[in-house]
């Protein structure tokens, strides 16, 4: 998100994160600073794909960053740098029936989520949903996060999917008006569904 006045809107719903998306090929690329008082309870999430340790590092200062979400090829060691500034890291992966679940137990020590999303052309935003019964493959003990083209239609899917370390899911695109806008009533009306 980037917008001011959405954002103020969307924290009155109390999501647990609010994303900015800092990564130039992105038409959701943040540029302004965000001139909005976040509650201490929702988290500011910054989400980089294979960026430098300094550019990052210049987003949690100057955005007073809570998280970073790393959607790119960012090894275990560079994870624990990005940890190491003080930062929950959220580690993003693409997945696909070949997948390889093993190669997260490697994460583990440096990350506080795991995201699974679909498998695109894009890092992510690509809005298209993969195989859940995929994550069954998935035994380690990172809690994670659902995502990958979830709408308003998806609430009885969610409500039944179950998984030890499933704590939650993201949204995106689906709920946008524009890019970086989100449609409010929208969400609201998803979140009263899910939790009903």
């Amino acid at each position: 998100m980037k917008d001011n006045s959405n954002i103020a809107e969307l924290i009155q719903l109390q999501p647990d994160f609010i994303g900015f998306i800092f990564h130039e090929k992105s038409p959701r690329n943040v540029v302004d600073h965000i001139e909005v008082n976040f509650p201490s309870n929702i988290k500011k999430v910054g989400v980089f794909v294979n960026e430098s340790e300094e550019f990052i590092h210049s987003k949690i200062i100057s955005f007073k960053l809570n998280s970073a979400q790393l959607h790119g090829n960012e090894s275990p060691e560079f994870c624990q740098k990005i940890k190491d500034l003080g930062v929950d890291i959220i580690k993003a992966f693409n997945i696909h029936p070949e997948f390889d679940f093993k190669q997260l137990k490697a994460y583990e020590p440096y990350c506080d989520y795991f995201l699974f999303d679909a498998f695109g052309k894009k890092a992510g935003g690509n809005g298209i949903v993969f195989n859940w019964e995929l994550l069954n493959q998935y035994s380690e003990n990172i809690p994670f996060l659902l995502s990958g083209g979830i709408d308003e239609t998806m609430v009885d899917q969610i409500k039944i999917f179950k998984h030890s370390q499933f704590v939650g899911i993201d949204i995106n695109s689906k709920f946008e008006t524009a890019n970086c806008y989100k449609n409010i009533t929208n969400i609201k009306l998803f979140k009263d569904e899910l939790f009903s």
